[in-house]
């Protein structure tokens, strides 16, 4: 049975700003159409880059120390037993980032539809999911991420006999 304060992880990050460690707690029992991870952020670091999900929904329930919140209004500083709701679409777009000076834990539960369209504001980037839901490791399909302004009008390149 996993519990949500061992520190049995199953992926790990370690890439400068994006460092972290995850428990797919909903995998682990069964889930198919219900995600739920464990994050632990190190201090200073970010989970994801700051993204809009345009097919799934998710929710941040913090366990251990304090994360702060990023969205589209600003910023917020979360403690144990504090919730945050991100609904589909850019009204939800979110980031966590660790600001303190300890490790944070958190939970995150989300719906798991797939396809998925992402937007990441920061960068200009889109992703593009299908064939698995975002999260659910690597089930094949397809994950691919472009830039924005790479765009072709509808019948650009196709052929007309």
């Amino acid at each position: 049975m996993p519990n949500v304060f061992d520190d049995e992880w199953d992926v790990e990050q370690s890439e400068p700003g994006f460092s972290w460690k995850r428990m797919r707690l909903a995998e682990r029992l069964g889930g198919e159409r219900l995600g739920a991870s464990v994050y632990e952020l190190p201090p200073g670091e970010r989970s994801f880059p700051y993204h809009v999900h345009h097919a799934n929904e998710e929710l941040l329930l913090v366990l251990d120390g304090e994360v702060t919140v990023r969205r589209e209004g600003g910023e917020e500083v979360l403690r144990p037993g504090d919730a945050a709701l991100f609904p589909a679409g850019r009204d939800g777009a979110h980031q966590a980032i660790n600001r303190s000076g300890r490790p944070v834990r958190f939970l995150m539960v989300s719906t798991m539809v797939h396809p998925e369209v992402l937007e990441y504001p920061d960068s200009g980037k889109v992703g593009l999911m299908a064939g698995a839901p975002p999260g659910k490791g690597d089930q094949g399909g397809t994950k691919e991420f472009l830039r924005r302004d790479a765009q072709m009008g509808y019948l650009e390149d196709e052929p007309t006999e």
